[in-house]
């Protein structure tokens, strides 16, 4: 059997035609209730000390809501048969709802059981007590102080075409909205990488006019590294970002949108408010209208919650609130780990940079901006250099061996100096091997000759260095060939003497004979 909920409303009615004089039957006429009715109410509130002669004034929330336990049908435990019947099929009934059944399912087969209940009691008792499509409660979160929180995220909206590559691609929308006003900036883009989330970030800023204290945004990879509901850990490159804007990041947890239902329900109303059925000539042209939508239909709609026009109330109150814009526009770093590789040199977005021979095979971590590459240790700075483009190459001879410096940096001075260092014939035959149009080719012979001072001493080197160009012999294996066979001390041998006229030379014409050959036709000859 079911029962009809007593409403307060209805009680007051009867009673206040009931003291006005009326009849029972006129009194359950102008209330448009049941004359039996009527007649309980009437008798449950004289039980409850009602006068007819006492006024309107009696019928107060306590003697009203005494009538209505008085009148109420007696259900032991609030409940009535249907439910009882429920308990006793409780356990099959959980077990259930833990199987995905349906309410309807389940009522038919308790149907065949004999256990016949209205749908409205089975769908209340498998909430209240099976945990069917049972939801965690929740609360409204106060707005905060205008100006202190920005709620973003990532939307998919559709289809656009990109003029560049000619097809159609998916296309996102970076949301801002505004915790205190409700004002809102879209920013789309064809991807959700770090660089897009900056430059949605730097647009916002300039639309809004400042920036917010707090952005509360999902766990994208490009801001949150390593997701925790309590200490999350942000990439570096977005530190680095909201070290240079002033704000604080406020990351919600995952899976959980409630953490930010400001920016939740505008995925959808930009969706379908600006996207859906619009013709976009490209990425460009849709920003310029997402901008015009934002600021003339979005900023200037009444909003359902705070029952007023978002742009007004930022306007209002939260623009004079906002963070100043920077100074300076942010010049977004590549930064990443690096290995100092056995050459002295570090990789950093496909270019070489030298680092000290200290941190040799060592992990640093390196920040690459347009202008300079800095490379740290344990948050120390341990090199600059300035940014190069890629292919290119920087190496500061302080980074390398000493011993390895001259030769890796083609130093043709240096290594014509230290040879001078051993001596002047040795510093004049190394000038003589760099002689040339391309000296750093002749590198490996000065170093063979600066190995030949190191085996032999300077002196020995330095006399048949002095032997060999006195000779016009500019050759490192000569040197060697010398010193081996220690002749670089010998004496020159005397040049020879013009040679004496023979004793029985004679005069070349008395070879001739007279006789003159003549070549004849067919190759013979004839004498005369």
């Amino acid at each position: 059997m079911a029962f009809r909920e007593v409403a307060v409303t209805e009680i007051r009615e009867v009673l206040r035609a009931w003291l006005s004089g009326a009849g029972l039957r006129q009194v359950a006429a102008q209330a448009g209730v049941d004359r039996k009715t009527a007649r309980r109410y009437v008798a449950a509130a004289a039980e409850a000390g009602l006068a007819r002669d006492g006024g309107v004034a009696q019928l107060t929330d306590e003697l009203l809501g005494q009538v209505a336990q008085a009148v109420r049908p007696a259900r032991p435990g609030g409940h009535g048969q249907a439910r009882d019947q429920l308990e006793a099929c409780h356990a099959q009934i959980e077990a259930q709802v833990k199987s995905g059944l349906s309410v309807v399912k389940i009522g038919v087969l308790l149907e065949r059981r004999g256990v016949a209940v209205p749908y409205r009691t089975l769908h209340r008792f498998c909430v209240e007590r099976c945990g069917f499509g049972k939801t965690a409660t929740t609360v409204r979160v106060a707005d905060g102080e205008p100006g202190a929180e920005c709620q973003v995220d990532f939307g998919y909206l559709g289809m656009l075409a990109d003029p560049v590559t000619g097809r159609r691609r998916k296309v996102h929308a970076l949301i801002f909205t505004a915790a205190y006003s409700r004002h809102m900036f879209v920013w789309l883009s064809f991807s959700q990488t770090l660089g897009t989330l900056i430059a949605g970030c730097d647009a916002a800023w300039a639309f809004f006019g400042g920036v917010f204290r707090v952005l509360i945004p999902d766990n994208a990879s490009p801001i949150v590294a390593d997701a925790d509901a309590v200490n999350p850990r942000f990439t570096a490159g977005w530190l680095d970002y909201a070290q240079h804007c002033g704000f604080a990041t406020d990351a919600a947890r995952v899976r959980s949108p409630k953490d930010k239902p400001r920016v939740e329900r505008a995925v959808q109303y930009v969706r379908g408010n600006f996207f859906a059925g619009e013709d976009f000539a490209g990425l460009s042209d849709a920003q310029a209208r997402a901008e015009a939508w934002c600021r003339d239909v979005a900023g200037t709609r009444i909003h359902g919650t705070i029952q007023a026009r978002p742009g007004e109330v930022f306007a209002a109150a939260e623009a004079g609130a906002l963070l100043p814009l920077p100074d300076t526009a942010y010049d977004v770093p590549v930064l990443t780990r690096v290995k100092v590789h056995r050459d002295f040199h570090v990789e950093v977005a496909r270019s070489l940079y030298s680092a000290p021979q200290a941190y040799l095979g060592r992990h640093l971590d390196a920040r690459a901006d347009s202008a300079l590459v800095k490379l740290y240790c344990h948050g120390v700075l341990v090199k600059t250099h300035p940014r190069q483009e890629p292919g290119r190459r920087v190496t500061d001879p302080a980074d390398l061996p000493a011993e390895k410096t001259t030769y890796a940096m083609r130093d043709v001075e240096s290594l014509a100096a230290a040879a001078r260092r051993h001596g002047d014939s040795i510093g004049i035959y190394a000038d003589r091997l760099l002689d040339t149009d391309l000296p750093w080719t002749k590198m490996r012979q000065v170093y063979r000759l600066l190995g030949l001072v190191r085996r032999y001493g300077p002196g020995p080197v330095d006399t048949a260095c002095q032997r060999a160009l006195d000779l016009d012999v500019v050759n490192v294996t000569k040197i060697a060939s010398m010193l081996e066979k220690a002749t670089e001390g010998t004496p020159l041998p005397p040049r020879p003497a013009a040679a004496a006229a023979a004793r029985f030379a004679r005069d070349p014409a008395e070879y001739r004979t007279g006789r003159q050959l003549e070549l004849i036709p067919g190759g013979k000859q004839a004498s005369q």
